[in-house]
């Protein structure tokens, strides 16, 4: 089996993956694609803290049965994703979910904002959860301190780091840009490979 490590970059709804594996001092991209977190053939799901273009659902019945079958689907999902780089050979050593933001809902005052700060936190933890079930450690980081933290694990500097990963993109049978969640993505996916919380 192969050691390889798991990144996600959470967006609403979904999320960028990278599959990296390889010897953690010079890793390579094994993998990428995107996992679906909310049915796409329900809509709303997608962002289910809204209620309406710029506003946030006050119908909690409807918010709570969004947010259930969200947890279903995704967990079905990732579970899907881990099974089958698993019986594609692949041992892996964890997973690292990149979010965007850590700020709790409760705290903005603004609803519409607010209704995006839940999300965020909804998909983030569909995944960590996702994680979890499947037996593998999870670590979660925030993508503004990312560079940060992997120049310091990886005691590489961050613009090295930054075309580390950009190169680790341009592999054979890349098709497509390779975006800023593809690359947060791979450092995480890389940051686990190499054994660093």
């Amino acid at each position: 089996m192969k050691t390889a490590s798991l990144g996600f970059r959470v967006k609403s709804g979904w999320a960028t993956t990278v599959l990296v594996g390889g010897p953690p001092a010079s890793p390579q991209v094994l993998d990428h694609g995107i996992v679906q977190l909310s049915d796409p053939a329900l809509p709303a799901s997608r962002q289910p803290f809204h209620g309406g273009t710029g506003q946030e659902e006050r119908d909690g019945r409807k918010v709570a049965r969004r947010v259930a079958g969200i947890r279903r689907f995704a967990r079905r999902s990732v579970a899907d994703l881990i099974k089958r780089y698993r019986a594609a050979g692949h041992r892996l050593r964890g997973v690292a979910v990149v979010a965007g933001s850590d700020i709790e809902p409760e705290r903005i005052a603004n609803p519409h904002i607010r209704a995006h700060a839940q999300e965020g936190k909804l998909f983030r933890t569909v995944l960590e959860d996702g994680a979890r079930r499947a037996g593998l450690r999870c670590v979660t980081l925030l993508e503004r301190d990312l560079f940060t933290q992997a120049a310091e694990a990886l005691g590489r500097p961050a613009p090295d780091l930054q075309r580390a990963v950009t190169a680790l993109g341009g592999g054979r049978g890349r098709a497509g840009r390779w975006r800023a969640e593809e690359k947060a993505a791979t450092l995480a996916a890389w940051l686990v490979l190499r054994g660093n919380r």
